[in-house]
């Protein structure tokens, strides 16, 4: 694989509408197959879902709990295709997939508490000096005239120190709103954020961990929505005001007028 060709490919899916960045992706991996490994674990796309066939229930696939075409269930603990005989596909050991249960029954609560809805699911892994695991959540509107989504994936890992843990957690939101009227006409607002926060916490059991990485990952949550409320959202109201407004000019321009004599004033 070419650094370049990597770079390239990069460069060209910043540049392409975020809402289709799935479909391009797997475009980009059909010209270039050295670069699909590379690609799908450095490229943050929508999450898609899928049932579990044991409990029916649906869950979230990422690149953390792929095996080649598999998908790791987490309510099952299971492949979905079942891997070969000789696979095991990267399970968690018996302690860090009990913390990954507990984590997931928490997720489902602050879900159901926050986004009213939609899907959660949790993956851990191992690490030689602690574990590692992802928090994805996702949220949709049904689709009409009118449709959207919300995709969080909190990725962290957990480093074992003396009574103390050192977390260090990546958060990317991927948004999409798009709406379609006579009046509007097409309107299609979409992107992604990405914040990332390193911290040490007490801890004295595995239930610790539990509480740690939640506080973490609802505390990102919150300032990530507040971002986009304010920042992103409000630049985009502010620029939308500037080039439409339906105050006649003549008033607007009366009123910058007697602003800027006011500020004069001011400074005398």
């Amino acid at each position: 694989m070419s650094s370049d060709q990597f770079d390239s490919a990069l460069d060209l899916l910043r540049r392409l509408p975020p809402h289709s960045t799935s479909a391009n992706l797997t475009r980009i991996c059909a010209l270039a197959p050295s670069l699909t490994e590379d690609l799908l674990s450095s490229v943050d796309q929508p999450l898609q879902t899928r049932q579990c066939r044991k409990t029916k229930k649906e869950y979230l696939l990422c690149d953390y709990n792929r095996d080649g075409d598999s998908y790791r269930s987490p309510w099952s603990n299971e492949f979905e295709p079942e891997l070969g005989d000789d696979e095991d596909g990267g399970k968690p050991s018996e302690r860090v997939r009990k913390m990954e249960v507990e984590m997931g029954r928490a997720v489902e609560v602050y879900r159901e508490l926050y986004y009213e809805g939609g899907v959660s699911s949790v993956y851990f892994w191992d690490l030689d000096d602690g574990f590692a695991g992802v928090v994805l959540l996702k949220k949709t509107t049904p689709k009409g005239s009118s449709e959207g989504g919300w995709d969080s994936i909190h990725v962290f890992e957990a480093i074992d120190r003396a009574r103390t843990a050192h977390y260090k957690l990546t958060s990317t939101v991927i948004l999409h709103l798009r709406a379609a009227n006579e009046a509007l006409g097409d309107m299609d607002l979409s992107g992604n954020m990405t914040r990332q926060i390193e911290q040490d916490m007490p801890v004295q059991n595995d239930a610790s961990h539990i509480v740690n990485v939640g506080k973490l990952v609802e505390d990102m949550e919150l300032k990530m929505r507040n971002l986009l409320q304010e920042v992103y959202f409000g630049k985009a109201k502010d620029i939308v005001g500037d080039l439409r407004s339906i105050q006649p000019l003549t008033e607007a321009n009366r009123d910058k007028a007697t602003h800027q004599e006011m500020i004069n004033s001011m400074k005398r």
